[in-house]
């Protein structure tokens, strides 16, 4: 039996806990060997480089580099385009854009021996988008080889959809879907790119707004649905988490207690009593997966309220790029063995939390 293989490219906010959630949980997905690709050999990178090797990922450079990461103290396993040869599965972590030029310069090369290759957030055209819980009916083992997994606010805005205009069939039902996506201002591992105070964004498409809204739309259009869908986006000086407004117009007339059983009986929503992302940052800290929350979307039931009977209003926070891991890890054992995913992926359940 062939080895089943993950590689992953890029150490940065989703590379570098993606990398220890796949090694550290190796056995229960099935993996044989996790290998990561790290393009600069800088000195502040050593100690997260020796954790993710002491996890058991193996080290993958650039031919030529090895000796300036061994100068570091750490193991070269493989040669980058060797440890992409070997893999069963690759995950593109790296800024947005590479991903993109990655799959035409080298992994279109590889596609014959790679089963699948996986992208993240804003490499629109990569491949089929995916969020899981949203459209994992539509992934076709013999033609779905690359995958966008969508953003962490786009899989919010997906998540809400689902569980407030979703009706019995699987569609969702709905007349129209705002929301405002109050961005962090970049992660707490990250040192540049701080603002100094609130930053408006523009709205570079006529119908969607920004990508937010675009990408859901394209995300439910896998599965034949066309949602009437606008997004805008404000980057806030905070490190903590995403937040998000919404307001969704219903055909059917509904009430807060309905939205709050709904958003109850889906387990990739969390609910929560707390109205400051600094309050649910720290839970997710003392009780996620090393910090994070794994839930799709965390509704703030405080702010829930029904207009008219049909404009269902609220905010939610983003846990991150927690959503987007789930979204990696299950894209990953569905390339390994679509149908153990639901059986390999139920380890990480209890970090999908009902209430925060």
């Amino acid at each position: 039996m062939s080895k089943k293989n993950v590689h992953v490219v890029g150490t940065g906010t989703i590379g570098e806990p993606l990398i220890g959630l796949l090694s550290r949980h190796r056995e229960e997905f099935g993996i044989d060997e996790v290998t990561f690709h790290k393009n600069t050999a800088r000195q502040t990178d050593a100690p997260k480089l020796r954790q993710l090797t002491a996890s058991g990922a193996l080290l993958a450079v650039e031919h030529g580099g090895e000796q300036a990461f061994r100068d570091l103290g750490l193991a070269v396993a493989y040669e980058s385009e060797e440890a992409v040869k070997r893999a069963t599965v690759v995950i593109d972590c790296t800024p947005s854009g590479m991903g993109m030029a990655h799959k035409e310069s080298i992994y279109k090369r590889y596609s014959d021996r790679v089963r699948g290759f996986i992208s993240q957030g804003s490499e629109f055209g990569f491949g089929k988008m995916y969020a899981r819980g949203i459209n994992d009916a539509v992934l076709e083992p013999d033609q779905d080889q690359f995958l966008q997994v969508v953003s962490c606010n786009t899989h919010n805005i997906s998540v809400l959809l689902r569980t407030i205009g979703g009706n019995s069939d699987g569609q969702v039902e709905i007349d129209d879907g705002r929301f405002v996506c109050l961005r962090r201002s970049n992660d707490i591992s990250q040192d540049g790119d701080f603002v100094p105070g609130p930053q408006v964004g523009g709205h570079s498409d006529d119908r969607f707004g920004t990508h937010h809204a675009r990408d859901a739309w394209h995300l439910f259009q896998t599965m034949g649905q066309e949602l009437n869908l606008f997004s805008s986006a404000i980057k806030l000086n905070t490190q903590y988490m995403h937040a998000l407004h919404f307001s969704i117009r219903v055909p059917r007339p509904i009430d807060v207690e309905e939205v709050i059983r709904r958003c109850r009986e889906n387990k990739r929503v969390a609910v929560t009593l707390k109205q400051s992302a600094n309050s649910i940052f720290s839970f997710g800290r003392e009780h996620g997966h090393y910090g994070r929350i794994l839930s799709q979307t965390v509704v703030v039931l405080p702010t829930l309220t029904v207009r008219g009977g049909h404009d269902v209003v609220g905010f939610c926070f983003t846990p991150q790029d927690g959503n987007s891991l789930l979204t990696s890890v299950a894209a990953t054992l569905w390339f390994l063995d679509p149908g153990t995913v639901d059986t390999r992926i139920d380890c990480l359940r209890p970090y999908l939390f009902a209430d925060v």
